[in-house]
């Protein structure tokens, strides 16, 4: 019975490279096998994502001013936070907290003394929130299985309901907490006041349009994506949604292996990338190095539209990482044969440095910002979705190679994540210093 099994998943792996080959694609594994439904309830998708920083308000500011997101709620020494302060940023059902301490004395948050986190890690994700129809249940399902717990299951309320909330450990210093809002009509969450203010910027700049998280990507030190995914399979009975190995995701001189996880519906995508030894230090190596080991390598948001999100961030100054012309020459050659038209046009992405992957299904396109701290550790990604699953497999060498030349080379970030066009609204001058900065 097991061979059978093993000789019809062979079989339709067989055909679906043949079909990828066809569309021309990239070869990488799926395995959609959910299993039966968890006892738990549902998985309903990100809630937020809670970040710690030595700033907050600086670095909530920079999500507004560059990334188009606005102030949606506070908490702080006006709501009689004594010691944390914690800014919260939206843009459609994205939502970002930042928080810092408030006191130069030690001060503890889900888990980690906020200091030490800052020291080992710098800026970067603490905390990835999911919304789930029974929080009650999956913390109990998680913690029976040997989930450490940060912060036990708990009830908060005011005047816009009550959530319900748990938090457990993951990979490195990195949790989840189990949000079940159930009806909650408040700003965020019971603690938090709301801002009814808006920036001055929206008057006069046009929205980005992103519109939720697509996934967030942890990188973990070699040896140790295995047992990451088998954590959660354990822990939560996700399973097993896609992967590649060193053998598809390599160059001469950088590779990673990468499984990505999902929840029963498939609603979370969580890629957990490991690097792979090379001829030199692979990015995943070089982040685990710098953030001190496991974490947040970067979140993908999802957009409708990617041309008009990727203009207005360029406007607003995001940088992103750029790809010699050769790629879209190339490109050009691979859809030849695609089974699928696609709709943008080809001129626009090569303008814009959109980058396209496909597989039998359809195609994606995508778009990497550069670090957005000084640490070369965490950054972003903007994702339109046409019919594909994937998560630019086929773009890995190219990037793998940006990156390499962007450490090398003399001007290292300066050149590979320049802004380089003039900005429609914002009235800086296309050659201003400013439009060359790197996060």
């Amino acid at each position: 019975m097991r061979r059978e099994k093993k000789r019809k998943k062979r079989r339709k792996k067989g055909e679906r490279e043949r079909e990828e080959k066809k569309a021309g694609g990239t070869n990488y594994d799926y395995d959609t096998s959910a299993g039966a439904r968890p006892s738990y309830g549902e998985f309903l998708g990100f809630d937020h994502v809670h970040w710690l920083c030595g700033n907050a308000k600086l670095s909530s500011d920079w999500f507004v001013s560059r990334m188009g997101f606005r102030r949606v709620a506070y908490r702080g020494l006006e709501t009689g936070s004594r010691d944390l302060v914690s800014h919260v940023v939206r843009q459609g059902q994205v939502i970002f907290v930042f928080t810092s301490a408030l006191n130069p004395t030690p001060t503890d948050f889900l888990g980690s003394e906020i200091g030490a986190h800052l020291v080992a890690h710098g800026d970067g994700v603490k905390d990835i929130a999911f919304s789930v129809s029974d929080a009650r249940a999956v913390f109990a399902y998680a913690v029976e299985r040997g989930a450490k717990v940060i912060t036990p299951i708990c009830e908060k309320s005011d005047e816009g309901g009550v959530v319900i909330m748990g938090t457990i450990q993951t990979y490195g210093d990195t949790t989840h907490t189990f949000v079940q809002r159930s009806g909650y009509s408040g700003a965020f969450l019971p603690g938090f006041r709301a801002i009814t203010t808006s920036d001055p910027l929206e008057a006069f700049t046009p929205p980005i349009g992103l519109d939720f998280v697509d996934h967030i990507v942890g990188n973990v030190p070699e040896h140790d994506m295995e047992p990451t995914v088998q954590w959660y399979e354990k822990m939560l009975s996700w399973h097993r949604f896609w992967s590649v190995d060193d053998k598809q995701m390599h160059t001469d001189y950088s590779a990673l292996r990468s499984i990505v996880i999902a929840d029963h519906d498939e609603r979370v995508k969580m890629p957990i990338n490991e690097p792979a030894p090379g001829k030199r230090k692979s990015q995943i190596q070089e982040y685990c190095d710098y953030y001190s080991g496991a974490g947040v390598q970067h979140i993908a948001i999802n957009t409708r539209d990617i041309v008009t999100a990727i203009t207005h961030l360029r406007a607003r100054g995001v940088s992103f990482l750029r790809v010699p012309d050769t790629y879209y020459d190339d490109l050009e050659k691979r859809l030849v044969g695609a089974n699928f038209k696609v709709k943008e046009d080809m001129a626009t992405l090569r303008r814009l440095n959109i980058l396209l992957d496909m597989d039998e299904k359809g195609y994606l396109l995508q778009l990497f910002t550069g670090c957005i701290q000084d640490r070369p550790t965490v950054f972003l990604e903007v994702i339109q979705r046409e019919g594909c699953s994937g998560f630019g497999a086929g773009n890995f060498k190219s990037l793998f190679e940006v990156r390499l030349h962007a450490r090398t080379h003399p001007l290292f970030r300066g050149l590979a994540f320049v802004h380089h066009h003039p900005s429609p609204f914002l009235n800086v001058p296309h050659n201003h210093p400013h439009t060359l900065f790197t996060h």
